[in-house]
């Protein structure tokens, strides 16, 4: 016979693995972002996947709940290390996986979600079978108080899925990275599924000994896997590429998640490597209505526009920059002297609302969350705190990324920014753009227009822009646009990709 489980074991138990599977569903975000950005799109389908693991894990779990005590905890046991050795595995498969998966499949959202359906579906599948088991356990155990030992093992679950969204948001990923913290994961299940063996008297416990050893050891193999971040912070993803061409004269790019996000050359500070670098490094010094003009920039990433200006005479700087690695990355690979200017770490909306007594001549938005603006630096509310805090001459430059048969997400901005600002021009490189390319646009606002209608700019070779036609700017704005507000700005839908 089975000894009796106390339910107090029973309920760390069922803390302990709901835990672990909510510090799984965390990090599968953070190791997605390398791959495929961390978006809405993203955290969509990590939910849905985990969920329906979940789902399946508690409904084959309940059919093992009819089966004599021992039995179930056997097999409870067996897939808990199965939950081991898929969690440990998925640090493995997904760089294995991640381009065949997304080259199969093209669209962004069935992409990702079939990305993550196979690096991250059985492991919440093992995990979801505990609890229907542990549940059935803690009745039987205790008929007379059944009620409260089914309560019991409900808040159990709650208070383990709490305890393991703060633990990996908060400490597991910032300190450990995303393999290590699944590594933890790991123990976590071989100790739990070699004590459900225990339970249970099973004759199968050498053999679980042996899986539990293989879990250990696919745990090792994932440490020692080559990581796709050089460090990993409570935001990002960071990795910095060297790009000189020339060891004596160093070029760094630095990327966040899956995507550049600026290029800096020690020995050429003013120098642009990117489309957007170049336009709003020659837009702010087109459009400042003084020579020692004040800038406020949303989003410092590698701060090489923030760099060029300072290198070229601009006055005070002030940068929101959310992550403080990312500053202290720029500082240490980027050549940037975060001494010479002001730096807030802190959203920037926030930022800009609780100083109103700060006002700024230039104001850049050059935030992203993937390849879209954060939703919350899109709507005419924040377009209109940011007019509160510029200068009455002064501009507002932002980046805007769309594809050239959507332009859905710049209309929509175009079309609320006009509801704010007297002037809104969208600025492009020169020449035909390839049908359905990636667009990358600056966007000006203000009260005058800027005096020329294109420039060249090294970005690093010589590039020509302009602005668009204003008729054909507000074509698509009313063609395709709507006024984005807090309450509704469905900024990724009117930027994804329909296909």
């Amino acid at each position: 016979m089975t000894r009796p489980t106390p339910l107090w074991l029973l309920v760390v138990l069922q803390g302990g693995i709901s835990a672990a599977s909510l510090v799984v569903e965390i990090v599968a975000g953070r190791m997605l972002a390398p791959h495929v950005g961390m978006s809405l799109y993203t955290w969509t389908a990590v939910i849905a996947v985990v969920l329906a693991g979940f789902s399946a894990g508690h409904w084959w779990g309940g059919r093992l709940a009819a089966l004599p005590t021992n039995r179930a905890l056997a097999w409870t046991g067996g897939a808990t290390l199965a939950a081991a050795l898929t969690t440990a595995a998925a640090v493995l498969i997904l760089p294995m996986v991640a381009g065949p998966v997304l080259a199969v499949v093209t669209s962004p959202v069935w992409g990702i979600t079939a990305l993550t359906m196979v690096v991250f579906f059985l492991p919440s599948f093992f995990a979801g079978v505990p609890a229907p088991v542990l549940a059935q356990i803690a009745i039987t155990s205790n008929p007379d108080r059944s009620g409260p030992a089914l309560g019991a093992m409900f808040a159990s679950g709650a208070v383990g899925a709490i305890a393991g969204v703060l633990l990996a948001g908060i400490v597991f990923i910032a300190w450990l990275g995303s393999a290590l913290t699944l590594v933890v994961v790991t123990v976590v299940y071989i100790a739990s599924g070699l004590l459900f063996f225990w339970l249970a008297r099973s004759r199968g416990f050498a053999i679980a000994v042996l899986a539990g050893a293989a879990a250990a050891g696919m745990a090792g193999l994932a440490l020692a896997a080559p990581q796709q971040c050089h460090q990993e912070t409570q935001y990002f993803c960071l990795r910095v590429e060297d790009l000189s061409a020339d060891p004596s004269s160093p070029v760094h790019l630095m990327v966040i998640d899956h995507l550049a996000h600026g290029i800096s050359a020690r020995d050429a500070p003013q120098v642009q490597f990117t489309v957007h670098g170049a336009m709003l490094d020659t837009l702010t010094r087109l459009r400042a209505p003084r020579a020692d003009y004040s800038t406020y920039v949303i989003g410092g990433g590698s701060f090489s526009v923030p760099r060029s200006l300072m290198a070229q005479g601009a006055g005070p700087m002030t940068v929101a920059e959310i992550d403080p690695e990312v500053t202290q990355l720029a500082e240490d690979a980027f050549w940037f002297d975060a001494s010479a200017a002001e730096i807030w770490h802190e959203d920037a909306r926030r930022a800009l609302l609780i100083r109103p007594e700060r006002q700024f001549d230039i104001i850049i938005g050059d935030a992203f969350t993937d390849v879209v603006v954060p939703v919350h630096l899109v709507t005419r509310e924040f377009f209109e705190l940011v007019a509160a805090r510029m200068t009455p001459d002064g501009s507002f430059l932002m980046t805007v990324i769309d594809y050239e048969d959507r332009l859905g997400s710049l209309g929509s901005i175009v079309m609320t920014l006009r509801e704010v600002f007297p002037v809104v021009e969208v600025w492009t490189q020169a020449g035909q753009p390839a049908p359905g390319s990636r667009m990358v646009f600056a966007v000006v606002a203000g009260s005058v227009e800027t005096p020329i209608s294109q420039f060249t700019a090294p970005a690093p070779d010589l590039m020509a822009f302009a602005a668009l036609d204003d008729r054909f700017i507000r074509a698509i704005a009313a063609d395709r646009g709507m006024i984005l507000t807090d309450d509704y700005a469905p900024i990724d839908r009117l930027m994804g990709r329909p296909d």
